[in-house]
């Protein structure tokens, strides 16, 4: 099994498990590699140093992994809300406009929603004073992870 650190095109760094350095190139070249965070197939493999079991381990401080990279609490923290987010809101689909509309004005009861809307929805319902937030979601959370 080789463990690769990988990153996409937006610099979200995650971590890629493959047979070889072959299936990873042709799943890379099938567009089957994407970033967990955004979805983004434009994916390059960071150099990365082997890990060698050589006898008793090192000193924390000597120890380098794919925590240290900047970003990533702040990816663990973004994950986190977004899960939460989907465990407590229904999801109402490309209705989330039409929905977003009867709670605000009363004529359904109030409740959390998240759904699809285009641009120039997200607009009109920000204009009638409806607070919206756009949240992308990563496909990797949208159904059951491999």
């Amino acid at each position: 099994m080789k463990v690769l650190n990988l990153q996409c095109s937006h610099q979200h760094a995650f971590e890629g498990w493959f047979g070889s350095e072959d299936d990873f190139r042709g799943q890379l070249e099938r567009g089957l590699v994407e970033c967990p965070m955004c979805g983004d197939t434009a994916i390059t493999k960071m150099l990365s140093a082997p890990r060698l079991n050589l006898g008793a381990p090192p000193e924390p401080s000597a120890r380098r992994d794919v925590a240290t990279v900047p970003d990533a609490d702040l990816q663990k923290a973004w994950l986190k809300m977004v899960r939460h987010v989907m465990a407590n809101t229904e999801d109402v689909g490309e209705r989330f406009a039409e929905e977003a509309r009867r709670i605000h004005y009363g004529e359904t009861e109030e409740r959390g929603i998240r759904g699809q809307a285009s641009r120039e929805e997200t607009q009109a319902l920000l204009e009638e004073g409806i607070g919206v937030l756009p949240l992308p979601i990563p496909k990797a959370l949208k159904g059951p992870v491999q």
